[in-house]
């Protein structure tokens, strides 16, 4: 792929292109030279270097008398793009809200293998309902397995670090390790729930939403965006988590 094709994928296209590039060409010039660069006459080149200048990919300024062009370090684009990529990753679930609203039905997305399940493992990270706090069923026999150690302790510390705290049933019999007590510092309430109900599968419940976290032998997570079945997921917690005992 050439450059021209791969500026043209982020909205760099056409006439911008042309006089983006010319600009990181020359650096700095006045703006009749780099129309002229990038094969345009000055009159019909300042829209696109106005759009330029609000994108912050250059700076028109006043000098001796004519209107000069200053090209910034390319690097801006790469701090662009990671700076859209955070605005879209804090709105997405508000905006998803609103999507699931209008269309009226639950949304269901399935995630398979390993992958798939930090993805759907990390979309409980996206709660947007305050206080931050989601209810978990952790399975830890299961997620030692998968997504393993290594990533449920990385995912802990992003939780922490977002503020999130998790409201967390589990069962002694699925314990491996003496880990992940009732804690401040990790924002975590342990209760285990009654000898004779096994808990097996995890389950995370958050806004509206509801995750699930198979075994490795099925290998997938699955999120289903659904008022009402949250509601009754949620529901469903708060029984067992009046029933069970407070783990340290």
């Amino acid at each position: 792929m050439d450059i021209a094709y791969k500026l043209a994928q982020i909205g760099i296209n056409g006439t911008l292109y042309r006089l983006y590039t010319a600009a990181i060409e020359l650096g700095e010039a006045p703006i009749s030279e780099v129309a002229a660069r990038a094969g345009m006459v000055r009159t019909t080149a300042y829209d696109a270097l106005s759009r330029l200048e609000q994108e912050g990919l250059i700076t028109l300024q006043e000098k001796r008398g004519k209107r000069y062009v200053i090209a910034h370090d390319p690097n801006t684009l790469m701090e662009k793009l990671e700076g859209r990529r955070q605005m879209l990753s804090e709105l997405l679930p508000q905006l998803r809200s609103m999507y699931n609203r209008a269309k009226g039905k639950p949304q269901i997305r399935f995630y398979e293998g390993i992958e798939g399940i930090r993805t759907a493992l990390r979309d409980t990270l996206t709660i947007t309902e305050t206080p931050k706090v989601v209810r978990g069923i952790l399975s830890m026999e299961e997620l030692m397995q998968t997504p393993g150690r290594k990533e449920m302790d990385q995912f802990i510390n992003d939780r922490v670090n977002a503020g999130i705290w998790l409201k967390v049933l589990r069962s002694e019999q699925k314990d491996v390790e003496p880990i992940w007590p009732s804690s401040n510092e990790t924002l975590r309430e342990l209760r285990y729930c009654p000898p004779d109900m096994v808990l097996s599968m995890t389950t995370f419940i958050y806004d509206q939403r509801v995750c699930l976290i198979s075994s490795k032998q099925e290998n997938y997570g699955l999120i289903i965006d659904s008022v009402e079945f949250a509601a009754m997921q949620r529901t469903l917690f708060d029984t067992i988590w009046a029933l069970s005992a407070p783990g340290y």
